[in-house]
């Protein structure tokens, strides 16, 4: 009895040191995992946005945006299921922006002036917006983005008279987003830093579509 007794209480603390590291463990977890919900899309969705930016979406590994989330490896798949997933869904956020940056310009112009500023400030998006190999084909929400964007570019040419830009709206429309997206491109790219030189390249676009379109851009 008298050995049986501190058995007991031996095996009584036992217990009890494992419950607490058990409890700890419970809330060590939880301090390193501060997202949940919405919380986590984001996070992964900004890291995966900074990999694109410094090396390019062929560097997305959602094991690796996982441990720079601090989540387990198999949180980004219950998000997006696949790396495909995961780029479809910044292309439909891409868009989303860019229908809203040129549904509040004044004119074509400032149309074609935001779509160079959306893709300065949100060069990772510009990326992978524009590569259907990398993206979801039928995915509702890129759809349904870029739909809106094509509207809000559509509404800013159709906004211009036929004698500014002739009578076909919709080669006006080409005409606009490729000297746009050209130029973004091109711009990203530095392939102008020499001819933009250190002037404003905002202010470059307005002179090149001054020059597409006429009189009504002039």
């Amino acid at each position: 009895m008298s050995t049986a007794k501190p058995a007991k209480s031996d095996e009584s603390d036992e217990s009890n040191e494992t419950a607490e590291t058990a409890e700890s463990g419970k809330a060590s977890q939880g301090t390193r995992r501060p997202y949940h919900h919405g919380d986590l899309r984001r996070a992964i969705l900004t890291a995966a946005l900074d990999v694109i930016a410094a090396d390019g979406p062929s560097a997305l590994s959602l094991r690796d945006l996982a441990r720079r989330a601090g989540v387990s490896h198999a949180a980004p798949a219950h998000h997006f299921k696949d790396r495909t997933g995961l780029l479809t869904a910044i292309a439909a956020e891409g868009f989303g922006l860019l229908a809203g940056a040129i549904g509040e310009a004044a004119d074509l112009k400032d149309a074609g002036v935001r779509y160079v500023r959306f893709a300065r400030e949100h060069p990772a998006h510009f990326q992978v917006m524009f590569a259907p190999e990398l993206l979801r084909d039928g995915d509702l929400e890129l759809t349904t983005a870029r739909a809106l964007a094509t509207a809000a570019l559509r509404h800013a040419v159709s906004a211009v008279p036929p004698e500014g830009r002739g009578a076909d709206a919709r080669l006006a429309g080409i005409a606009a987003w490729s000297l746009a997206h050209g130029f973004a491109t091109l711009l990203l790219g530095h392939n102008l830093d020499g001819a933009v030189g250190e002037r404003d390249p905002e202010d470059v676009f307005r002179v090149l579509a001054g020059m597409l379109f006429r009189p009504a851009l002039a």
